[in-house]
């Protein structure tokens, strides 16, 4: 931990976890959050309850087998609602095999590693920790849309960055070059 006494590292978490919820009933998003924490927990208990979009990301994995259907035979992507964006890996899944969702997951490690590498590699502190800390978001979000659409956790709409239709903001290629550059 660092050297900090536990004490510090539990007042952090009390904190952050207040400011949260603070932030979501402010932004008024708890509703949300809420409702599809509990819709996720009770489709845990009884299958039945999956809703639409989980149903045909699930059937979009599993018809994908191990190589997949080839480039443009998803049937998936004209039945699941946001198939480019929110879930773009299970249509990646269904077209290119577990294969491809594996070398798509190997990317955003090497991005991850590579922003990491930039921490020991810089001579100032600033430029590595603003190159770990940008790849560690965009590792972070990716693994959620994955997760998300494999199932394993609830549904949150994030997008795939550098993979999802829409999803490259003006932000996101100063992002690269940070990496890239440190």
């Amino acid at each position: 931990m660092a050297g900090f006494p536990l004490s510090i590292w539990c007042h952090f978490f009390l904190i952050g976890s207040i400011l949260v919820t603070i932030g979501l009933y402010a932004g008024n998003r708890l509703e949300t959050v809420v409702s599809r924490i509990v819709s996720f927990v009770e489709t845990l208990h009884d299958s039945s309850k999956v809703h639409y979009q989980v149903e045909q990301s699930f059937i979009a994995v599993a018809t994908g087998g191990t190589l997949g259907k080839g480039i443009g035979h998803s049937e998936q992507r004209n039945i699941l609602p946001n198939a480019y964006n929110d879930f773009i890996y299970a249509i990646i899944v269904e077209e290119y095999g577990l294969i491809g969702g594996g070398i798509v997951i190997l990317f955003y490690l090497i991005l991850l590693y590579r922003g990491m590498l930039a921490v020991s590699k810089s001579d100032r502190a600033f430029g590595g920790l603003l190159s770990a800390g940008l790849s560690f978001s965009l590792v972070v979000q990716a693994f959620a849309n994955m997760a998300v659409a494999v199932g394993l956790i609830p549904v949150t709409g994030q997008p795939l960055p550098l993979l999802s239709m829409g999803v490259l903001p003006c932000y996101l290629p100063g992002y690269l070059s940070v990496l890239l550059s440190a």
